[in-house]
């Protein structure tokens, strides 16, 4: 037996590789960017973990995530052990989804409208009339279609214009702006369903917050005369009653291994607005409070793997 590591990114998944490596466990690097599967014939024994991104069609993936969805139901039909199994797909590419679980259990989401077309985007706009709002697509990752509006005549500027995104799905969403106490967003990590620890985002230089190395824009400097800030530093004091809410809600919608992104606004009121699956670390962020999320992912897997084995 062995892990079967499902994704569409080999760069992403390079780290976990080298962990599973690392620490003596057999896997298999199941690329599903394109492929075929058989389903009158049985999937190997094993464990399996789903990595699929939302954003793999930014990458020339577009249909990864639609495979991933037959090979999952597939893998389940023959009682396959599967780790973010295909309610955590159908989660990953719908941030609708996404706020409805988090509303289910109480956790406060930002104001949010959901439209399809330009026209039918700007008529929605009048709920945020004389107040900031951004759009978003529904299926994104990395800050995909992630604008920021001070008016409704700037949203019609933009729609008109060449700079406009059509979301894939193409659902945008309208959301509530939120002004937050610092400039910075909280994302708090989760491995086997449990807290691992919190990494803050520096926003000051955008949208794009993806956490992998790859992502990154390494030494953001503060102003001058301050010593220099990376845009990721893991936050060991961060602690509230919401990280069990987060818990259930990963339980509820079969996710083992997940980032949630949380704010904080001016008035200290927190609003979540994303979870994410497929989730990446910052090695910098991660060197310096000595915490590696790869390495305890790839320890579930292992644990998780010599489970299924007592069990056959």
């Amino acid at each position: 037996m062995k892990i079967y590591v499902i994704h569409e990114n080999e760069e992403w998944s390079a780290p976990l590789f080298n962990r599973l490596e690392e620490i003596g466990v057999p896997y298999e690097n199941w690329n599903l960017s394109a492929g075929s599967i058989n389903l009158q014939e049985a999937p190997p024994e094993g464990v399996f973990y789903n990595r699929m991104s939302a954003s793999s069609h930014t990458r020339g993936h577009r249909f990864a995530p639609e495979l991933t969805s037959a090979v999952l139901v597939w893998l389940e039909q023959y009682g396959r052990t599967v780790i973010n199994d295909s309610r955590a797909l159908r989660l990953e590419l719908s941030k609708v989804v996404q706020y409805a679980e988090l509303e289910k259990e109480g956790v406060k989401t930002p104001k949010t409208i959901v439209a399809v077309g330009k026209e039918q985007l700007f008529e929605a706009s009048k709920a945020f009339e004389n107040e900031p709002f951004i759009t978003k697509h529904n299926r994104a990752g990395k800050g995909l279609g992630v604008q920021l509006f001070q008016s409704r005549a700037a949203l019609r500027a933009y729609l008109d214009s060449e700079a406009f995104e059509e979301p894939v799905d193409g659902i945008t969403l309208l959301q509530q702006y939120f002004e937050s106490e610092e400039p910075y967003i909280t994302r708090c990590e989760f491995v086997g369903g449990e807290f691992i620890y919190a990494v803050k985002v520096n926003t000051s230089d955008g949208f794009e917050l993806c956490p992998a190395d790859a992502c990154s824009i390494e030494n953001l400097y503060c102003p001058v005369g301050e010593e220099p800030s990376s845009k990721f530093v893991i936050d060991p004091s961060f602690s509230e009653p919401f990280i069990e809410d987060y818990k259930r809600v990963l339980q509820r919608n079969g996710i083992q291994i997940a980032g949630i992104e949380c704010i904080k606004d001016k008035d200290g009121v927190f609003y979540t607005y994303d979870i994410n699956t497929n989730t990446n670390y910052n090695g910098e962020a991660e060197e310096k409070a000595n915490q590696y999320g790869m390495l305890e992912i790839a320890t579930f897997l292992q644990t998780t793997l010599t489970h299924v084995k007592s069990c056959t």
